[in-house]
């Protein structure tokens, strides 16, 4: 592993752990929910569908069916709650990779290695990467430890699908994060951009099927790719999938570019 990789995922490693612990115990505690809804499917669905309006369903995920394990898997843990946090968790480390040490600072000492700027991007995104794939792999080992623990009753390829496109989901806003860091140096600037993308395209994704006029544009969104597919009950939408990771792709090429030319202020 190159040297800064690995420098790059010490500096990340306090912020690393601290999601995976918080992401891991958000998705273990609402696992361990499931069994008494599944027992009193009626009931729980019924009082899902009665407690939120018909539009906080919609962003939600819709709820009819979240005393079965698919359910309750994707408007627990896949629609809303995990992807916002593993979200923010991203993009914080996509803001740590340029944006953060250059306001600071300490990117000039970075700069004065014997490393050209877009073997530092590239090396700083391969990092982000692998810190976002290992949080991603803890939170799965929770919920399918624990989804057999509970039976859930989902096969366990149908959540690795679910689990690969919430992976690339938060690589994508990561990555954008990183980028406009890239291109701007301002962190503030890229934590706005990336979370104000986020939930703008969550809302226009959950209100496209209802709204003409959103139609058009759900097609920006990360998350349509993220869910229209539906994993936990098709598997892996490769094309979508690959849309996400294109993106992600094309959001590194542009902060290789623009950080190579651009005047760095340090």
């Amino acid at each position: 592993m190159p040297t800064l990789v690995r420098k790059t995922l010490r500096d990340y490693r306090r912020a690393i752990i601290g999601w995976t612990v918080g992401i891991c115990v958000f998705v273990g505690l609402y696992t361990s929910f499931f069994p008494q809804m599944h027992e009193n499917p009626d009931f729980y669905n019924h009082a899902a569908v009665a407690k939120y309006p018909e539009g906080m369903r919609k962003l939600m995920g819709g709820l009819e069916n979240i005393a079965s394990g698919t359910g309750f898997l994707q408007a627990v843990i896949y629609q809303l709650f995990v992807p916002m946090l593993f979200i923010m968790c991203a993009v914080i480390l996509g803001n740590k990779a340029i944006a953060a040490p250059e306001e600071s600072g300490t990117l000039e000492l970075t700069l004065t290695l014997p490393l050209d700027r877009r073997r530092l991007v590239l090396e700083r995104f391969a990092a982000l990467a692998i810190g976002l794939l290992g949080v991603a792999i803890a939170s799965f080992a929770v919920i399918a430890v624990l989804g057999s623990a509970v039976d859930l009753g989902v096969p366990l390829g149908r959540i690795v699908a679910a689990h690969t496109g919430l992976y690339l989901l938060v690589l994508f806003f990561g990555t954008l994060a990183l980028a406009v860091g890239a291109a701007t140096g301002r962190k503030a600037l890229a934590m706005a951009v990336a979370g104000a993308y986020a939930v703008a395209g969550y809302v226009v994704n959950a209100l496209a099927a209802d709204v003409e006029a959103m139609r058009w544009l759900n097609l920006l969104s990360p998350f349509h790719y993220y869910s229209e597919g539906n994993p936990l009950v098709n598997g892996f939408p490769v094309g979508d999938y690959l849309i996400l990771l294109a993106g992600s792709a094309v959001l590194v090429l542009t902060a290789v570019l623009s950080f190579d030319r651009r005047d760095v202020g340090v």
